[in-house]
């Protein structure tokens, strides 16, 4: 089974969000889960710092070995940074997904009640829910 640290945040789309505890500025990626269905990462698509997205709307693209994935945002704001390092190692996404993989963050202004604790991303991904 795929790792799901516990202080994370989660959507049902398999991205991560960190930060909410700390204030308005979060970091999101792509959970490890999501990461070992999709395969090799060969190129990852991020949305533009300064554009205003909705949570659950198509901000980007994973392209892997196997397919090409939306990933979503999981909150409502204004993206603040993006990660280079990943548009230049798409692979960071495999291997340290909650680390150096992460995709870009975001200064979230909205609900963020659909996110899921730890516990609920596990029964998802595992099939218990």
């Amino acid at each position: 089974m795929s790792e799901v640290p516990e202080e994370l945040q989660y959507t049902k789309e398999h991205e991560w969000v960190s930060g909410l505890e700390d204030g308005d500025l979060v970091t999101i990626g792509v959970t490890a889960f999501a990461a070992g269905q999709l395969g090799d990462v060969v190129y990852v698509q991020m949305p533009e710092v300064g554009a205003n997205v909705t949570a659950g709307e198509s901000v980007g693209e994973v392209e892997s070995t196997k397919s090409v994935n939306d990933i979503f945002s999981p909150v409502t704001g204004q993206i603040t940074a993006v990660n280079d390092v990943v548009s230049d190692d798409p692979s960071l996404v495999n291997s340290d997904p909650y680390g150096d993989g992460w995709l870009f963050q975001v200064r979230a202004d909205g609900d963020t009640s659909e996110l899921l604790t730890a516990a609920e991303y596990t029964a998802l991904t595992s099939g218990d829910s």
